[in-house]
Formats: C-alpha cells, sequence, structure tokens
C-alpha cells in the first residue's frame, strides 16, 4: 500500500504485531528464540491481506524454524489481538515472511572482520 495513509497504517502494524509477539506469544510460548523483530509490513490497498516480514536471530537453526512457525500458527491470534487495538473496519488476513537481513549481516560481519584479521 503506497501513500502516506498507508506508510502509517504499515508502520501501525508493525508496532502493533511487535508488541503481540513480545507479550501475548512469549507467555504462550516460552521457547521463542531470543531476538524476534518485525522488520515490515505490507498491506494491501483494499486490507484485506498483509505480508508481515520478521526476522528472528538465534544461532541454533532449529530453534529459529520452530519460532517462525510458531509466529505463522498463531496468525489468527495476532490478527485477534489486533482487531482489539486498532480502529479499523477490517484487519487484514496476516501472511508471515522470514526475513533473513539480520543473517546477512552477521554473514558480511564475519567476512569484513576476516579480512582485518588478514591485513593485520
Amino acid at each position: 500500500m503506497k501513500g502516506i495513509r498507508g506508510e502509517r497504517l504499515a508502520g501501525e502494524f508493525r508496532k502493533e504485531i511487535y508488541g503481540v509477539i513480545s507479550s501475548k506469544l512469549r507467555s504462550k510460548y516460552p521457547e521463542l528464540s531470543a531476538i524476534i523483530s518485525v522488520t515490515a509490513a505490507d498491506v494491501s490497498p483494499d486490507l484485506k491481506s498483509a505480508r508481515i516480514y520478521v526476522s528472528i536471530y538465534d544461532p541454533d537453526n532449529d530453534r529459529r524454524t520452530r519460532s517462525f512457525d510458531i509466529i505463522k500458527e498463531s496468525a489468527g491470534v495476532i490478527r485477534h489481538e489486533l482487531s482489539k487495538v486498532m480502529h479499523i473496519r477490517t484487519v487484514p488476513e496476516l501472511r508471515f515472511v522470514l526475513d533473513g537481513s539480520m543473517e546477512y549481516g552477521e554473514k558480511i560481519d564475519k567476512i569484513l572482520s576476516s579480512l582485518e584479521k588478514e591485513d593485520e
């Protein structure tokens, strides 16, 4: 969704979804990874669906995958919690996408630090 309203709604969705994940889901599922962030929200113009990009940082790949599965399975719960907080007519169907930017950044940092060590 483009435009000022779309950007504002996407920002609100990011903030509120992060709040639901960090409070409701963490209390229900203590095995969630330590660092979970909602990096972006792409809301369709008709507000029927939204793609939510989630970044999960955990050195254990199995735990990261399980955390993402928990978030995907809890899409209905998250949507219900959003309906309580956000004052819009319809809350879009949420589709979660794993954002690998944190892992990519960590990989680049390792490459750069290894290059620095070679120069010394």
